[in-house]
């Protein structure tokens, strides 16, 4: 017989990427358990910090930053910073006694992981990518579950522990097409007009936005209106661009189910949860994938999804000279946005957040408590 009252670790952080799909596996569990107990542990000066305690959960924060590309104080401190989060992990997982720990990436998941190893607590990572990061590859050799949200990653984690259950993503996601209209009101869009939504992560895409400006005009000429979410570090920037008729700029979208239903082709990054997200709106999709995160992770993402003719990929060093001729080809080509609409549809995993729970169940069970 299972606990009713179990108890759950869960780290993950330092973007929204890492933090949305462990709020999503932690809503998950309360709804199966109402009497358990859920800790989050993350980096104690970033936006997990904010985003945790407003989805209504406890977070303990670690002294612990990424290895810089270059020589900078920050590689200097590393060491102590690593050392720092071990000894803090190991004092929260003594005294909270987690039944479990779910790691969904970041740093600080990497510390409270391997800590919750060398002490026989069950651990399940969450990788989000198609090319995991160095952290989760050394993790997995130790964690019980990896949950993984693409195919082909033998390679990397043992397979006996591996499952495809895809990334986490916002219910409301699952069936936007029936919010179509509901989505244009709220947007106040004209019906007449294809509506292109231009998304750069919830802290913004330089680049992206460098671009959207310079061929706003070009954009508008040709009958669409825009949507455009250029990042809380960018909108002093970009904001004035909404004084033209049909452009929207938008530091971050807090409906996200309304803006893709409104969408007819979207222009975004590819990190893990955007690609997921995407892939279950299943709408046309230019991936412009970052080049500054590690392993570029981001371009192998949109590659799983072009491999299978669900997207296009631009790289930044494009831009300049094919993103006119890519987006105009692709915006008077219906069949070919209704090819790509179909065929990264295919590729969603609408039950990831259910069926990573239910291995995390899976776990608590085996433990015989």
């Amino acid at each position: 017989m299972m606990k009713t009252n179990p108890k759950f670790i869960l780290s993950g952080g330092g973007t929204g990427g890492h933090i949305y799909p462990a709020i999503a596996i932690a809503n998950e569990l309360k709804s199966r358990f109402p009497d358990c107990k859920i800790l989050f542990v993350g980096a104690q000066d970033k936006m997990e910090m904010q985003k945790v305690p407003q989805a209504g959960y406890d977070i303990k924060g670690l002294w612990i930053a990424g290895i810089q590309r270059k020589l900078t104080l920050q590689n200097a401190m590393f060491p102590f910073k690593l050392l720092s989060s071990l000894a803090k992990s190991f004092g929260i997982l003594k005294q909270f006694k987690p039944d479990v720990v779910i790691g969904t990436g970041g740093f600080a998941s990497g510390a409270v992981l391997k800590v919750a190893s060398m002490l026989g607590i069950a651990t399940v990572i969450q990788e989000q990518n198609s090319y995991p990061g160095i952290t989760n590859k050394l993790l997995s050799k130790k964690a019980n579950k990896i949950c993984v949200a693409y195919e082909n990653l033998e390679r990397f984690f043992p397979k006996e522990n591996m499952m495809l259950t895809g990334n986490p993503v916002r219910q409301d996601l699952i069936s936007v097409d029936d919010k179509r209209n509901e989505a244009i009101d709220y947007f106040k869009l004209d019906t007449n007009k294809k509506t292109i939504l231009v998304l750069g992560g919830s802290l913004g895409a330089r680049r992206i936005n460098q671009l959207i400006a310079k061929e706003i005009d070009r954009l508008l000429s040709l009958n669409v209106q825009i949507i455009w979410q250029c990042g809380k570090l960018y909108f002093e920037d970009y904001k004035h661009f909404s004084d033209k008729e049909n452009v929207q700029v938008l530091s971050f979208i807090d409906r996200m189910d309304f803006v893709y239903a409104a969408a007819d082709i979207v222009i975004s990054r590819s990190g893990a949860s955007s690609v997921s997200e995407l892939a279950i709106v299943g709408k046309p999709v230019i991936f412009i994938p970052s080049p500054n995160v590690s392993e570029d992770h981001q371009t192998k993402n949109a590659q799983a999804i072009v491999d299978k003719h669900g997207a296009i990929l631009l790289k930044e060093s494009q831009l300049d000279s094919e993103f006119n001729l890519v987006f105009e080809a692709l915006l008077k080509d219906k069949g070919k946005q209704e090819d790509l609409s179909e065929n990264i549809k295919k590729l969603a995993l609408p039950n990831a957040t259910k069926d990573i729970v239910d291995e995390i169940v899976k776990l608590v069970e085996s433990r015989k408590l």
